[in-house]
């Protein structure tokens, strides 16, 4: 059995509906939280809970804020303690929130979008709630400077890698292609890497052009624009937006700072939202302490990622079509957030 690598604590995931041992060779013991028994949200929690956070590659700022969050369920003092750990993103992390192989994924809002409605990479309606819209993430397209791409169409018979398998970035970077009329399957030799070999592999030239999605700044591409100083560059994709809108209008404008990545100039892209997901059978009084800590340590979450800056009650309840699980309505009820 392969187990995801963890960070602060030992390897408890939640499993939402029992508790159970786990199997022989696989080593510890997963603690759960009960299903939600429905009546009043209180917000206390009487036992302890241990929910295992669903993150992303270990270069990219889910990873980062997903560790920070962990730490800051655990300094409150309250029952609800975490444990993060490095995962594909996206998909895999809400198939395996689904399985009860975590208690808690961060989840790029087209793909969560897809998975409610049982479309795109689902193939029947997954049952998830969101505790809040967080940070934005950021399309990046970075080419090699030798290799003379100018558009997606220009991807065409190049190494590309399109991210994680089963990650929201790999969802994205399909889409993009077909919106620029390639076929992902066919038209580029595909490398479907996480960001660390990615990076890797552009700095060394066996990699012509990456997709990523990601807040700002993503680690892995900081090194990578200051290792490989003069020999990347970012590729517009924005002439793209209204084709990528017609397949989910969550799509939008947006750009990349010069002095996130100390480009030449600011950089046009392609932004989607990012929520905090759970099971929509999730005990409400847990989803509510989750939600609370969220933003209740904020401060904290922001010395470990600026992306974290972005959290924020004004845009908390924004998670359509994706709904809000009731234990972080009350929570975003308790804590003020704008209907």
């Amino acid at each position: 059995m392969t187990v995801p690598r963890l960070r602060h604590g030992s390897a408890l995931l939640l499993v939402p509906t029992l508790v159970l041992t786990a199997a022989a060779g696989c080593g510890g013991r997963q603690d759960a939280a009960s299903t939600d028994a429905g009546g009043e949200v209180t917000c206390e929690v009487a036992q302890d809970t241990r929910i295992g956070i669903a993150t992303g590659n270990s270069t990219g700022v889910y990873f980062a804020l997903g560790n920070a969050y962990a730490e800051q369920l655990g300094a409150t003092g309250g029952k609800v303690k975490a444990t993060a750990s490095e995962t594909g993103a996206s998909v895999q992390n809400i198939q395996q929130l689904v399985a009860g192989r975590f208690g808690l994924a961060f989840s790029l809002a087209d793909t969560a979008a897809d998975a409610v409605n049982g479309t795109g990479s689902f193939t029947a309606e997954q049952p998830v709630a969101a505790i809040a819209r967080i940070h934005t993430n950021y399309t990046h397209v970075i080419v090699r400077t030798s290799a003379g791409i100018k558009d997606v169409a220009g991807l065409k018979g190049k190494r590309v890698s399109t991210g994680s398998p089963k990650s929201g970035t790999e969802v994205i970077a399909n889409r993009i292609l077909e919106a620029g009329g390639l076929d992902p399957a066919k038209d580029v030799s595909a490398q479907k890497l996480d960001l660390t070999k990615t990076v890797d592999g552009v700095k060394d030239g066996t990699i012509d052009a990456l997709f990523w999605s990601g807040g700002l700044p993503t680690p892995g591409i900081t090194d990578l624009f200051t290792s490989a100083a003069g020999q990347v560059e970012f590729l517009d994709v924005t002439p793209l937006l209204t084709e990528m809108k017609k397949i989910n209008p969550v799509y939008e404008a947006g750009t990349i700072p010069a002095a996130t990545y100390k480009t030449a100039a600011d950089v046009p892209a392609i932004v989607v939202p990012n929520v905090l997901l759970v099971r929509n059978d999730l005990d409400a009084n847990v989803a509510c302490v989750l939600t609370k800590a969220l933003f209740d340590r904020k401060p904290q979450l922001e010395q470990a990622t600026a992306a974290a800056k972005e959290i924020s009650l004004d845009t908390a309840r924004k998670t359509d079509p994706v709904p809000l699980h009731r234990g972080a309505v009350k929570a975003l009820d308790d804590l003020g957030a704008p209907q």
